[in-house]
């Protein structure tokens, strides 16, 4: 995470007595929050491979759902009103900091206005935050021609079709299954087709 944001997110740990993983990149989610159970206490775990700024909005994110927690316990949903009021409020010292650069921290202001349960699926969001990961020969989902065929890292060989309401409809080429894609999911071009 940015270098000045360390200091705020060591006193929450400390401060709700939190166990904090960072954890191997998962496909499936960018970090997690369990509330405490038995004797146990809360655990929140981030991916190692985001950037710094998309692992200090993830992590804000789980700290959200631990202050909601402690709060409201599970009487409210998961990403309600609480949740959002908490996650708006625990973004302000980053802000005063000014920990994000000018494009993120324009992009995030208005993902405020109503937060969603991930910062992927958000795309003005999720596209301002991976302007800063490592450079990697992928291709964005989004910026392929209809009916390019591209390879998923299990090898899994897919050709695109139209885009859906949010996502494309890609068909499998190894298994005849169609699959939805979020557009900035990132693929390799397959090569030999």
């Amino acid at each position: 995470m940015p270098a000045d944001a360390a200091p705020i997110i060591s006193k929450w740990i400390d401060y709700f007595q939190c166990e904090f993983k960072i954890s191997k990149g998962r496909t499936t989610k960018l970090g997690d929050y369990r509330h405490p159970f038995k004797d146990k206490g809360h655990k929140i775990s981030v991916n190692n491979n985001l950037n710094p700024f998309a692992f200090l909005v993830t992590t804000v994110h789980e700290f959200a759902h631990l202050l909601t927690w402690n709060d409201h316990k599970n009487k409210v949903k998961p990403h309600g009103a609480e949740w959002k009021h908490n996650f708006k409020r625990m973004m302000n010292p980053f802000f005063d900091l000014n920990v994000f650069p000018s494009d993120i921290h324009q992009t995030i202001i208005t993902y405020l206005n109503n937060p969603s349960a991930s910062s992927c699926t958000d795309l003005s969001l999720a596209r301002a935050l991976k302007k800063y990961d490592p450079v990697i020969n992928t291709i964005r989902v989004e910026e392929l021609p209809h009916d390019t065929v591209f390879v998923l890292k299990d090898g899994r060989r897919f050709k695109k079709g139209e885009r859906m309401r949010k996502r494309y409809r890609c068909l499998c080429l190894d298994n005849g299954n169609v699959y939805l894609f979020n557009p900035l999911a990132e693929v390799f071009l397959a090569t030999g087709t």
